[in-house]
């Protein structure tokens, strides 16, 4: 229960930020340092505690964006279902390319390639339909209603981001706190014990890619909300998936707090990127990627282990000899 006291604890700090920042530029970087840890511990959930490293989460964050888009810009459906249906068509994505890549039993290197590979054929697709807006992409409509899912001042988007945070955060804790994340646990350490031990590898796998599926997928509905404008090579492009694992394995995996700490991080070097560099297209990518061997190399636990280990440091100096 610490760990739960301590992360509602510390989104009641950041619940401050609308009511502290008066800068709309300050704000928008608390907000997307939020749809980073978002996005990362969606990953997180699949990757860090399911040990399934997936190269493909744009499958979901697509699907979920370009239906809340969809919906209303073609259908006139009131984008607040449209968010519940884009998470649950992230969900449903997820499933259904988890029970076919599961199925066969696919892992590690096979596993990440085929994700990424599904992420592309939707992008394919995304870019030869119509209704998505084929290449040109689609533009949601402005307006500035609540209603309608968008706000006056990005104060209101601060708190929609803030709660599904707030939400894949809980479920996360509940994961290091229960059977289904034990099991999951089991088969990320040792597929071959944990089926020997009972568990259903399979069902538990595919648990795990389905709850990833659904909050990505209500970070891509979050994204189109907010930006009001999508076509295939942001909502199914690398740089979603990028952004996705780069959180958590910067921050630390199977951590709770590790994607909170990556998305400060990441948010940071997207904003030093763009000060020097403006907006040059690709640097944001090399950056990442030499931010992420760098890790790799020097700090393999993430922020979340340099932490512990540099606690553990103080405490053993601050022990009577």
């Amino acid at each position: 229960m610490k760990q739960l006291l301590l992360l509602l604890v510390l989104f009641a700090a950041i619940a401050v930020a609308p009511f502290a920042i008066q800068s709309d530029f300050w704000l928008n970087a608390v907000i997307m340092t939020l749809y980073a840890a978002l996005l990362g511990q969606s990953w997180n959930i699949l990757g860090g505690y399911g040990g399934q490293f997936s190269f493909g989460h744009a499958a979901f964050f697509g699907t979920g964006a370009y239906t809340i888009a969809v919906l209303q810009v073609n259908f006139g459906i009131n984008p607040w279902i449209g968010l519940l249906l884009g998470g649950a068509l992230g969900a449903l994505v997820a499933t259904i390319i988890g029970a076919l890549v599961f199925r066969y039993g696919l892992r590690g290197s096979y596993f990440a390639l085929v994700t990424l590979a599904f992420a592309e054929v939707l992008r394919i697709l995304s870019n030869t339909v119509d209704f998505t807006g084929a290449g040109v992409g689609i533009l949601i409509p402005l307006d500035r209603t609540i209603g309608n899912l968008q706000f006056e001042t990005k104060a209101g988007f601060f708190w929609l981001i803030w709660v599904l945070a707030l939400a894949v955060f809980v479920v996360v804790w509940w994961l290091g706190h229960s059977r289904f994340g034990a099991r999951l646990m089991a088969v990320r350490d040792n597929e071959e014990a944990a089926r020997a031990l009972g568990v259903d590898a399979f069902r538990v796998k595919l648990g795990a890619m389905a709850l990833s599926g659904l909050f990505t997928g209500l970070a891509g509905c979050f994204y189109a909300q907010y930006f009001l404008y999508l076509d295939p090579g942001i909502a199914y492009g690398p740089a979603v998936s990028v952004e996705s694992l780069l959180v958590p394995i910067i921050g630390g995996m199977g951590t709770l707090f590790g994607p909170l700490l990556g998305a400060i991080a990441l948010t940071g070097v997207a904003e030093l990127s763009r000060e020097f560099f403006g907006d040059a297209q690709g640097i944001s990518l090399v950056l990442y990627g030499l931010l992420l061997v760098l890790m790799v190399l020097f700090m393999p636990r993430g922020l979340a282990g340099l932490g512990r280990l540099s606690a553990r440091r103080l405490l053993a100096r601050g022990a009577p000899s």
